[in-house]
């Protein structure tokens, strides 16, 4: 369950930022949109690598 505390004071607007926020980093909604279809186990494979690989772009491109 997530909480937020609220500040003596704070906006409720803020409050609800903050939840999204929290809510957003546990990835719920992602897995929901990933399970309402199947994908085989070489097409994430696939989609693995290829994550990897741009990320190793970035940060040879840092370096």
């Amino acid at each position: 369950m997530i909480i937020v505390p609220l500040k003596e004071g704070e906006n409720l607007e803020r409050a609800l930022k903050k939840f999204k926020r929290k809510f957003e980093k546990t990835g719920v909604i992602r897995e929901l949109r990933s399970r309402q279809s199947f994908s085989k186990p070489s097409i994430n494979r696939r989609e693995e690598i290829k994550k990897a690989i741009y990320i190793q772009k970035l940060q040879e491109k840092e370096d």
